[in-house]
C-alpha cells in the first residue's frame, strides 16, 4: 500500500475549472454507473420473487430513496479519504488535501462535501469562482479549508 505524502502546498499548482470539470464529467458517470448497480441489486430480487409490479413500486419507497441517495456521498468520501482522488480526479492528476497539504480527515471530507452542494446551489457560482480567486479555489474550498492540487506527470 503506498504511502500518501504530505504536499507542500507553497508549491502546489491549483487546477483551473476546465481540468475540474472533466474530472467531475469523469466521477459522474462513474457515480451514475454506481446508482444503476446499487438500483439493479434491489429490484432485480424485489422482481424475480415479488413480480414487476413490485419492482417498479420501489420507486416511491422512501428506504429505497435513501439506499440510492447514500450512493454519490459514499464514493466521494470513500475516495477522499483512501487517497485523496476520485477515479476522475486520479485521470485528471488532481487531489484533495487540506490547507496545509496534509491528506483529509473523515472531518474534512464530510465538510468538503457539504460544502461542495452549496458552490452548486446557486446555479454553479461556486465553482465559476475559481476563474476570479487569486488562488483559483471554489467557494467549497476555502470553506471546508481544503483545496485540490494538480499532481506533476509521471
Amino acid at each position: 500500500m503506498k504511502k500518501i505524502h504530505n504536499i507542500d502546498i507553497n508549491q502546489a499548482v491549483s487546477p483551473g475549472l476546465p481540468r475540474r470539470l472533466a474530472a467531475m464529467l469523469y466521477d459522474a458517470l462513474l457515480v451514475f454507473g454506481l446508482l444503476l448497480l446499487a438500483s439493479m441489486v434491489v429490484t432485480l430480487p424485489v422482481g424475480m420473487l415479488a413480480g414487476e409490479p413490485a419492482s417498479q413500486a420501489l420507486a416511491g419507497n422512501l428506504l429505497f430513496q435513501l439506499w440510492l441517495a447514500m450512493v454519490p456521498p459514499a464514493f466521494f468520501l470513500l475516495f477522499w479519504l483512501k487517497g485523496g482522488q476520485t477515479l476522475g480526479m486520479r485521470s485528471w492528476r488532481l487531489r484533495v488535501v487540506r490547507e496545509d497539504g496534509s491528506p483529509l480527515k473523515w472531518t474534512d471530507a464530510l465538510k468538503r462535501l457539504l460544502c461542495a452542494l452549496l458552490s452548486w446551489l446557486p446555479l454553479g457560482l461556486g465553482y465559476l469562482w475559481i476563474l476570479i480567486d487569486r488562488d483559483k479555489l471554489a467557494w467549497h474550498d476555502r470553506l471546508s479549508g481544503t483545496r485540490l492540487v494538480l499532481l506533476a506527470k509521471r
